[in-house]
């Protein structure tokens, strides 16, 4: 070989070392980051493990847990009219292991056999209390959101519900649950629609001796 080919090879070797260490340099940050960008399983795990977990806002439905005498007022249109008054029986417990409260409700409701139930969940993600409730006058879920006051004795949720006798469909209603004592708690429904007299619902749970 010529010398200026020699020289022009080495060159080339050259350059091409240079290139690949280079392009090995640029890799080794780039593995690094993506390692980095990697989910670490363990605080993932954990994180998992206090959401699926009940705690302190589960803690504020206790004093719902029981048998029930309950004694209930409807207000057709709100408060304006007379109430409405019937008499029930209700069975609270929590279900999977203590993160869902479930009542069973059993009366009468305008004059027929009436049953309900509901479920109340704390999303330890979301910090609020979901509610559902069905019953045997419907063949819908109505469902709501809340929060508990500071000392955990009144819950309020907020909703929308459907109203086929008058073809009004997601009303926004609030209800509220009062824990006056271990023994006793009321519930309310109110109407957003109706202004200050809005309340067209209350139950008053005592718990059977």
């Amino acid at each position: 070989m010529k010398p200026y080919g020699i020289i022009m090879s080495a060159i080339l070797a050259l350059a091409g070392a240079m290139a690949t260490n280079r392009c090995l340099a640029e890799d080794k940050p780039a593995a690094a980051d993506a390692k980095a960008a990697e989910p670490n399983m363990e605080e993932m795990m954990k994180k998992q493990q206090a959401y699926a977990t009940p705690g302190a806002g589960h803690k504020v439905l206790d004093p719902l847990v029981g048998e029930w005498e309950v004694q209930a007022r409807f207000w057709m249109g709100g408060q304006d009219g007379p109430a409405t008054e019937s008499k029930g029986t209700a069975k609270t417990q929590w279900t999977l292991g203590g993160r869902y409260l479930q009542e069973d409700f059993r009366g009468e409701m305008m004059q027929q056999p009436f049953q309900g139930r509901g479920v109340t969940a704390y999303d330890n993600f979301k910090k609020k209390y979901i509610s559902t409730w069905t019953d045997t006058m419907s063949t819908g879920v109505f469902i709501s959101e809340g929060s508990a006051d500071e000392g955990g004795k009144v819950l309020t949720f907020l909703g929308k519900m459907d109203e086929p006798m008058t073809g009004q469909k997601d009303k926004p209603t609030k209800y509220i649950i009062r824990i006056v004592s271990p023994d006793k708690h009321v519930m309310e429904m109110h109407d957003l629609t109706l202004g200050e007299k809005s309340k067209v619902f209350e139950m008053t749970y005592t718990r059977k001796s």
